[in-house]
């Protein structure tokens, strides 16, 4: 994700926006972190590394970010935004959610991106990006039930 945060510095950059160091902060947090993340979790790993940022900046900046297709808001039912980077390369990954106890996993599976690339010819609409999130039960809740 290192050339995730360059290639989001420089479209910060390039749209006018100014790289603050509470900016700075989230989008390195956010790329460390990856995959679905809250901004409490962001808040969370910048306090532990001393950082002051506000809640408020936080969401700020995942709002710009999501605006500027930099990252992607996850919708993981929980009632919760979770967030995360969106590779340049166009890359990408879905996730299973636990609907007991909301563990988020990723997964890729090119079958899927086959099933959903023969989909977009078939239909009128121009397909830009795609999301899938799956919903169920993880091992550990099934095996408690």
């Amino acid at each position: 994700m290192g050339d995730w945060v360059g290639h989001a510095r420089d479209t910060l950059e390039r749209d006018g926006y100014r790289l603050s160091a509470p900016r700075t902060a989230v989008v390195e947090t956010l790329a460390t972190l990856g995959c679905s993340v809250t901004a409490k979790e962001i808040a969370d790993r910048l306090h532990q590394r001393g950082e002051d940022v506000g809640v408020a900046s936080i969401y700020r900046t995942l709002d710009l970010l999501d605006r500027l297709r930099l990252a992607r808001r996850v919708d993981a039912a929980e009632g919760v935004a979770r967030y995360e980077p969106i590779d340049p390369s166009g890359d990408h990954h879905h996730h299973i959610v636990c609907e007991r106890c909301g563990q988020v996993t990723a997964f890729e599976d090119r079958n899927l991106e086959a099933a959903i690339d023969q989909l977009s010819r078939r239909v009128e609409y121009s397909i830009d990006a795609h999301d899938v999130t799956l919903r169920g039960r993880c091992p550990a809740c099934r095996s408690a039930s």
